[in-house]
């Protein structure tokens, strides 16, 4: 092989990231290299990084392997002690072109292969400028990183640091170059995005973030948030769902659970009403808004009566679409240390979760039949919708918009029927 390869799990900041990543080394003049951006939310991300790890060299046994990312940040030994891995590049170096300048030689110790800092000295995030999405149709846009919350189950914060925000002026310009590449929907990501700005002079939040780049880079069609924390809403954003139809309909809510004192163990800021308060404010505000989130079956301590919990506020919510964990004990982390639950039980109870969300996005999908809908068209035959519903939109043009009647679905996505004027 040739050039820089990067393999990336995990969230859209990591996406974002891995752009970031690809332009530096190759600044660095790195050739014949995979650069392995991995995921530690989960032991099953971790695996399937390791995984990754093992195929890559196989598959390049004369390239230099590389791997960053939350996992190497926060179980950087194990990866060091991998043969298959020439270096281990924390969070924060990854995003400098000085570390592929700087790597160790090939047949190093697992000591010499280490290139990671300590994440939590970390007190600022820079800007990093980005001109495409590789793959992508939607361009994102990393407005923070970190978090100042120590979720008992999370070991994410150990991986990427304390909460900073990137200044405002910076995601404008961001969101310009990308404008200037042809993308016209931007999503704004981040590890906690809706603690946005609390590091910054004025205390800008989430909302006034996205209502200035409204303002300022008209050009953007579509503007999205990635997961949010619905505890840290502030009034622009809700300003922003009710009057802004640029703003898309569609949030994906960082839940966790539904019952309180789950939520209480978990350390979660937010109550079981304080969650369906959210949810009544924001249909009301934006009847058409589709909702995600993300859910854990099997906590330590969760009985069955807490589990149902659970499960109902998902149906109350009615969150179109949910993504279920079965809960992973992260080393170093205090939910790693209270009673722990049987696998078994663990993985049956996310399998009857994940059910509960198939039965409510097959309501969704239901409710969308007979709609007529604007469409963004992706790079694989399928579309978004506005509220983030995906439609089968075979042989039309990547980054289109076009506007369709919506006639069924085969379950997992909407069909349609182009309008007479569809093309935007």
């Amino acid at each position: 092989m040739s050039g820089v390869e990067v393999i990336t799990f995990g969230c859209r900041l990591n996406t974002y990231e891995s752009e970031v990543m690809r332009a530096e080394a190759e600044k660095a003049g790195l050739n014949n290299a995979i650069v392995v951006n991995t995921c530690a939310v989960t032991g099953e991300a971790v695996r399937q990084a390791r995984q990754a790890v093992r195929r890559a060299r196989r598959e390049n046994p004369h390239a230099r392997i590389i791997v960053t990312g939350c996992a190497a940040q926060t179980e950087k030994e194990a990866f060091a002690g991998m043969p298959e891995v020439d270096a281990v590049l924390g969070n924060e170096e990854k995003l400098k072109s000085a570390s592929y300048r700087a790597l160790p030689d090939f047949g190093v110790s697992a000591e010499e292969k280490l290139r990671v800092n300590d994440i939590m000295s970390v007190r600022a995030t820079a800007p990093q400028m980005v001109k495409h999405i590789d793959g992508h149709v939607r361009a994102f846009i990393q407005v923070q990183n970190g978090c100042d919350h120590r979720c008992t189950f999370c070991i994410i914060p150990y991986g990427r640091g304390n909460s900073r925000s990137v200044p405002m002026g910076a995601v404008v310009d961001q969101a310009r170059n990308l404008v200037e590449s042809g993308y016209r929907e931007i999503v704004l990501t981040g590890v906690d995005a809706t603690s946005y700005g609390a590091d910054l002079p004025g205390q800008p939040t989430l909302g006034l973030l996205a209502k200035t780049l409204l303002t300022q880079v008209p050009e953007i069609r579509r503007l999205r948030l990635s997961s949010i924390d619905s505890i840290e809403a502030d009034s622009h954003l809700f300003a922003l769902i009710a009057d802004e139809p640029r703003f898309m309909p569609h949030l994906h809510l960082s839940l966790q659970h539904g019952d309180d004192m789950i939520l209480k163990r978990m350390k979660r800021r937010h109550s079981r009403a304080d969650a369906l308060a959210f949810v009544d404010q924001v249909r009301r505000l934006r009847p058409d808004i589709s909702l995600g989130a993300d859910m854990i079956a099997g906590f330590p301590t969760e009985t069955e009566e807490m589990f149902a919990n659970a499960a109902r506020l998902a149906e109350e919510a009615r969150i179109a679409h949910l993504h279920v964990f079965p809960y992973s004990p992260r080393p170093g982390t205090p939910a790693a240390r209270m009673p722990q639950l049987d696998r078994g039980l663990i993985k049956d109870r996310a399998a009857r979760l994940r059910a509960t969300g198939h039965r409510l996005h097959q309501s969704h999908l239901d409710q969308m039949v007979g709609t007529r809908q604007w469409l963004l068209v992706e790079n694989n035959g399928l579309a978004h919708t506005e509220n983030f519903t995906l439609v089968a939109a075979p042989g039309l043009r990547p980054r289109s918009f076009v506007e369709a009647n919506i006639t069924g679905h085969n379950g997992k996505h909407l069909d349609m029927q182009l309008t007479a004027a569809h093309a935007a």
